[in-house]
């Protein structure tokens, strides 16, 4: 009777272990050691972070300045070269009228010494029917002082200034001439006039004194 229930015993108590293994969690592989503390996540991490803890981002930035970034208009030459080429040909009228119409065109201070400069030449050139030798040193007598080369004005503008200064130089030479002429004819008329009446006292004493 005992062996029949110990051999009873032994499938019920196999059947309770085998029950208790299946209701039990099953322990994963890689589970952590007791020992073992755990890291957090990355965005539990950066969660925990507080604002102080970021770094500033400084960036390598050129300071800012004053720029002009309007572009000025480039100059019409049009006129100014018509005016050129009627000159070379000998038509003084044609190229005193492109100057002048360039004038009235182009508003800036390149533009005004330009067509200044040109206008004086013509005035400057005795076969021109605008030929005024005093209007034309008194304009380039102001226009003189402006900086040609600052202002960058045409190629052949620069030329006419150089031109008109060589004019002037030598006109400024042949009036100083023409006075030294001028008082060196009334100095050998008035010496004329001395000798005629040295002469005349001359004769008038010879008779006296036979």
């Amino acid at each position: 009777m005992q062996s029949t229930g110990s051999k009873l015993t032994a499938p019920v108590v196999l059947a309770l272990l085998l029950q208790a293994c299946v209701a039990a969690p099953p322990v994963p592989e890689t589970a952590a050691s007791p020992n073992v503390v755990a890291e957090p996540a990355p965005e539990k991490q950066a969660a925990t972070r507080s604002p102080d803890d970021v770094p500033e981002l400084t960036l390598s930035l050129p300071a800012p300045g004053k720029c002009d970034c309007s572009t000025a208009p480039a100059p019409d030459y049009t006129f100014l070269e018509k005016g050129y080429r009627a000159l070379l040909d000998g038509e003084y009228d044609d190229a005193m009228q492109h100057f002048q119409r360039y004038h009235r065109l182009e508003t800036s201070p390149r533009a005004d010494l330009e067509a200044g400069i040109a206008i004086a030449y013509v005035q400057m050139l005795p076969r021109s029917s605008f030929y005024d030798p005093q209007v034309a040193r008194s304009s380039f007598k102001v226009l003189r002082e402006k900086n040609a080369k600052k202002l960058r004005v045409h190629d052949y503008t620069r030329l006419m200034r150089q031109s008109l200064i060589n004019l002037l130089e030598l006109q400024s030479d042949i009036d100083e001439l023409k006075t030294r002429n001028i008082t060196l004819k009334d100095d050998l008329k008035k010496r004329e006039e001395a000798l005629k009446r040295l002469r005349d006292l001359t004769l008038n004493q010879k008779p006296a004194a036979q």
